[in-house]
């Protein structure tokens, strides 16, 4: 039989395009899928592993693939499932940090640490930080623990720790001599309570393979397949760790079967090749540059790995060609890419819709508009996105959405997890589940009050710092603290609780599983503190939704149980650790969703709104000064393109309030990019063809020609509508921003604004349509305002 007929009768190469089948069937040590926006790469992904297993290329205990989130790692999981049946259970199918946590779990002795670790997530690192910068009295020197954490999470996604890190730094700046002191007793803390941090997790990891050869060729020997989805958002540490996987094997040999695990017998053989490796990924898409993605990972993947096949995945399942074109023409003004076209053969589909709008409430009231008349037209509200730049862009979209009677969720707001009161309970949970967690301990130590204070607190802590104790162990010493009867019994009951919940979640032989369920033991736990009790008793109504959420908290542990029979506490504690943003975002159908356009990613919908589009906002004003910067704003507006499915519109408003004031916006470069004939321009009407209008000065600023995507200007030099749609447009929240015209203003004039009653001119700047006037308003305060729209009156 010949290949090609091979192709034809093969179910899990049928369906497959030629490229996608040559990504699927390729044998060799590296390979790199570039796969654009909608080209099946999940597909692909699955199917390879599938393919791999099938012709006996692999055990599936000898695959490991990554994905960036849970959600993508479970759908793998279940698509590889589907077609390979249970046998893929063997295989790891996670993300890079469940994949290292399950390493570090078996590891961790090997360098000081336990296998019940605690993982600290950003609000537990923010909180160490934060005594230790308070200690160290180093806000003196301008060190805030936001930007401390922020600095120690850089350099730990480098591979760099406090002492690699201080012999390249200036000693001699006070500053960084804080940061340095800081950072080493950060991780001095984290030892010490038997805890890594989120970005430990992977560090910690290569330093386990770097400092432990004979560990990291068991893994080596294991995964003979590496499969990286995201390559592209992949940071330097992450990077390491699968070049330290994929490294040559010093001896190996066949594996057999036994119970289920694949085991090698003693290294008998010379050395073996590493393990082959495939990535998947787009440099298009990479946009986390502020996480610490270095897009130098996915470009120069051939210099890495010599004798890579590079396969392009072009063909776009998802989005009309309209579409895929202005988004093809934007990227291709990116130089630090592999050139490839996004095409489809499902048709042209709609036009873009261009709005533009005097200001962002006229820019939300179209887009509430446009919604309605999708959702009349059979659209479902979560099939609708609006996309933005920055959270502050939400509020005019908010207020516009209520009154309009919208349904829409922020995506991205308070995570459940980030609760206090889930925050309070794992607490609860990790002090049985790892007792030198000392963070952990303070933060129930009080919840429910107590009486034990700041300074009960401190003087456990030197109890147990004068005796050689565990911040745990002091409570059990509660009658020789020094406190009076009152606290003695406080911290005896807690300590009577930590006990009682360890005795039946953790068996003392450490057999699995456990004689009690970890809702069962949460809710010992929340019961006998007096927690339940406390929040019950309460006649605050948040109280009330604060106990649901627990609720809803002891039900996820329930439902742990139940998909995990034999799981441990500390089990829990890392599915609760790893969850991530993304996962976080509900599948709701009945609202309109609204998000940044960095959560967007790996998003689609039938119909998106890319608002904002704005010099300053997209490309962001601090991008200009950025290596790099222009180019990844460019990236991101071409990902918020490619989640459109059906219908893609791009809105503008000529003014915009930032910052406590109102200035002139200017279109986004990005709008020149895309070829005239794609967008449909709307606008408001009113000042449409009035000669010299605001609208079209704004539109013309920085265009010496009639590029925009619009019709000829009118002879009055006024922008043309382009539809009956935008004559039907209800401008209902423009009433008050007016054209002033040729106010003239000077220092002591004296005004009168809608809104902010009387005030007398300070100063005058700027020039033409960009003059602001500073004002002492008599009871506002002093405000600045755009002469050409505000709504103020000389008087």
């Amino acid at each position: 039989m010949n290949e090609t007929a091979a192709a034809v009768t093969d179910p899990l190469l049928d369906g497959l395009n030629a490229p996608q089948r040559a990504a699927v069937e390729y044998r060799g040590p590296a390979l790199l899928i570039v796969a654009g926006a909608g080209s099946g790469k999940t597909r692909v992904l699955t199917h390879r592993i599938a393919h791999l297993l099938r012709t006996r290329d692999a055990y599936p205990s000898q695959i490991l693939a990554i994905t960036f989130t849970n959600k993508a790692a479970a759908e793998m999981r279940e698509r590889v499932a589907a077609i390979v049946g249970d046998t893929g259970r063997a295989m790891w199918i996670s993300t890079f940090h469940s994949a290292c946590v399950r390493i570090l779990r078996r590891e961790a002795q090997q360098f000081g640490f336990t296998s019940a670790f605690t993982i600290y997530d950003s609000g537990d690192s923010r909180a160490l930080i934060k005594r230790l910068v308070k200690e160290h009295e180093a806000d003196q020197y301008g060190l805030t623990p936001a930007a401390v954490q922020s600095r120690i999470s850089k350099l730990k996604n480098e591979l760099q720790d406090a002492e690699s890190h201080a012999r390249n730094a200036n000693m001699n700046d006070p500053a960084e001599r804080a940061f340095v002191a800081i950072f080493g007793e950060y991780q001095q803390r984290l030892q010490k309570a038997n805890a890594f941090d989120f970005d430990d997790l992977i560090a910690q990891t290569v330093y386990l393979f770097r400092a432990f050869p004979q560990v990291a060729d068991q893994y080596r020997k294991r995964f003979r397949h590496v499969l990286v989805d995201e390559y592209q958002d992949t940071n330097h540490a992450q990077y390491a760790l699968i070049r330290e996987l994929t490294k040559p094997v010093s001896g190996g040999s066949e594996p057999f079967a036994s119970g289920g695990m694949m085991i090698f017998e003693a290294d008998t053989t010379p050395e073996v090749p590493g393990a082959s490796l495939t990535v998947v990924g787009d440099s298009d898409q990479s946009i986390y540059a502020f996480r610490g993605a270095d897009i130098r990972n996915i470009t120069e993947f051939e210099r890495d790995f010599p004798g890579a096949k590079v396969v392009l995945l072009e063909q776009n399942y998802r989005s009309s060609q309209n579409i895929l074109s202005a988004a093809n023409a934007v990227i291709g003004n990116n130089f630090d890419r592999k050139d490839k076209k996004l095409w489809t053969d499902t048709g042209a589909g709609e036009l873009i819709v261009g709005f533009t709008g005097y200001s962002q409430h006229d820019e939300a009231q179209f887009i509430a508009d446009e919604i309605d008349r999708l959702r009349a037209g059979g659209m479902a509200y979560g099939d609708m996105a609006v996309f933005y730049r920055t959270n502050s862009q939400s509020r005019a979209l908010e207020e516009i959405f209520i009154r309009a009677a919208l349904p829409y969720k922020i995506m991205g707001g308070t995570k459940f997890y980030e609760r206090a009161e889930i925050k309070d309970a794992l607490a609860y949970l990790i002090a049985v589940a790892n007792p030198a967690d000392e963070m952990a301990l303070r933060r129930i130590l009080n919840k429910p009050r107590r009486g034990i204070g700041e300074v009960t607190e401190t003087g456990i802590a030197r109890f147990a710092a004068d005796n050689g104790l565990t911040f745990r162990d002091a409570l059990a010493h509660s009658s020789q603290l020094g406190f009076g009867p009152k606290i003695q019994a406080a911290i005896a009951q807690l300590d009577t609780v930590l006990r009682e919940a360890s005795a039946v979640l953790i068996p003392a032989d450490g057999t699995v599983p456990p004689p009690t369920s970890v809702a069962d033991g949460l809710t010992l736990l929340l019961n006998k503190s007096g927690y339940f009790d406390m929040l019950r008793a309460s006649r605050d109504p948040q109280d009330e939704a604060r106990l649901e959420n627990l609720d809803e908290f002891v039900a996820v542990t329930r439902e742990f149980a139940r998909n995990n029979p034999e799981g441990t506490i500390a089990d829990f504690l890392t599915d609760v650790a790893l969850v991530s943003d993304a996962d976080d975002l509900d599948d709701e159908s009945g609202v309109v969703s609204l998000m940044t356009l960095h959560t967007a990613k790996g998003l689609e919908f039938d119909a998106v709104f890319l608002t904002g589009v704005e010099e300053d906002l997209i490309p962001h004003r601090i991008s200009a000064g950025e290596p790099g910067g222009p180019q990844e704003e460019r990236r991101l507006f071409y990902v918020g393109i490619t989640r459109a499915r059906k219908r893609l519109y791009v809105t503008l408003a000529m003014t915009r309030a930032q910052f406590g004031e109102v200035t002139v916006a200017m279109p986004s470069r990005f709008l020149q990019e895309i070829p005239v004939e794609l967008i449909d321009w709307r606008q408001s009407p009113g000042d449409v063809n009035s000669r010299g209008g605001l609208q079209s000065r704004a539109l013309n600023a920085r265009r010496p020609r009639n590029d925009f995507g619009a019709k000829p200007l009118a002879p009055g030099g006024g922008l043309k509508p382009l539809s009956t749609n935008a004559d039907r447009f209800p401008n209902r929240v423009t009433a008050k921003v007016r054209d002033n015209g040729d106010l003239e203003l000077a220092p002591g004039d004296r005004i009168r604004h809608d809104d902010f009653g009387e005030g007398r001119v300070d100063a005058i700047t700027g020039e033409g349509a960009k003059r602001i006037a500073h004002v002492r308003f008599d009871a506002a305060g002093s405000k600045k305002l755009l002469i050409k729209i505000a709504p103020i009156v000389k008087i």
